[in-house]
């Protein structure tokens, strides 16, 4: 159970910070990079969830926000195991489990059934949402950048590295899709 009573605490006023489980590392250890990353990501998805407020399509409207939302309270439990050295995680802890990349994928797919094949790279926008969507992939790359810099010098579950990979294909897939269903145009790249 998480109870927060008091939001300051005075302990990372010395540039340290505490890891699940009490341990004080450095602001910028490269753990500490890689789930403030994925806190950031959360926060752009929180961002795409009110800008798909403006979607006309109700059932679109409703099917994103309930991923998204979906999303974000796994995000919570990817920031709970990178928060955690592997050897410290404790019995029921709450992470990334195949089971969420699978659904990622399935949801992709379904997104992806609906949309016509790519002849070229998408430029970001599609509308309010599918533009925020896009930030949101960038973010994600990035968040998979740092989460595999910290596998490179300790271990990282690798359903973490595999569900940032997924989400990022996701995020992109989702921002075309909702463009459909918004009647959004998507600007090509033209080389």
């Amino acid at each position: 159970m998480v109870r927060l009573n008091r939001i300051y605490t005075r302990t990372g006023d010395d540039g340290t910070t505490g890891l699940v489980g009490g341990e004080r590392v450095p602001k910028e250890d490269p753990r500490i990079e890689a789930y403030g990353t994925v806190d950031e990501l959360n926060a752009c998805l929180g961002l795409c969830r009110q800008a798909n407020r403006e979607t006309q399509d109700a059932e679109a409207r409703a099917h994103l926000d309930g991923e998204l939302q979906r999303i974000q309270q796994q995000l919570f439990n990817l920031g709970s195991s990178l928060a955690t050295r592997l050897e410290t995680r404790w019995p029921n802890q709450p992470v990334i489990v195949a089971a969420d990349i699978v659904g990622l994928e399935n949801s992709l797919d379904a997104m992806n059934d609906v949309l016509e094949p790519l002849r070229s790279f998408v430029l970001p926008g599609g509308g309010p949402t599918g533009a925020a969507l896009h930030l949101a992939r960038t973010v994600c790359r990035r968040a998979e950048r740092r989460a595999f810099e910290l596998s490179h010098i300790e271990a990282v579950a690798p359903e973490d590295l595999q569900y940032l990979n997924r989400l990022s294909d996701w995020l992109f897939v989702a921002s075309r899709w909702i463009a459909k269903k918004a009647g959004e145009p998507e600007a090509l790249w033209t080389p």
